[in-house]
């Protein structure tokens, strides 16, 4: 996946993103109507303006199409998929450390 840059502005134009990845602005816009999910905010000229999210979202998108050969179709899939199995591993880790702290309270309770 390719790296980023430092990212340290609260906002970024179209074209810093455009330049970050390699690609043309057109593409972005593109991509803005392909993936729901992508929603940069616009300022009152309507010029897009990305925050971290929206390039961390663009980062995943571009490794799923341009570097693995998705088509969008596909990369769509893969990105509820990806969250669904983030949701599933969270879930998880927190029952594991719900049962964790319910062993502790029980500990401390039979002390008692």
């Amino acid at each position: 996946m390719r790296s980023l840059p430092e990212l340290t502005k609260l906002y970024y134009t179209i074209s810093e993103v455009a330049e970050m990845f390699e690609v043309s602005t057109s593409l972005l816009r593109y991509w803005e109507t392909e993936f729901p999910s992508l929603k940069p905010k616009k300022d009152r000229r309507g010029d897009r303006k990305f925050q971290v999210k929206d390039i961390k979202e663009l980062q995943q998108i571009h490794h799923l199409v341009k570097e693995r050969g998705f088509t969008l179709e596909g990369a769509k899939k893969e990105l509820k998929l990806g969250n669904r199995a983030e949701l599933i591993i969270d879930t998880a880790s927190l029952t594991d450390k719900l049962q964790a702290l319910k062993a502790k309270i029980q500990e401390q309770i039979s002390k008692l």
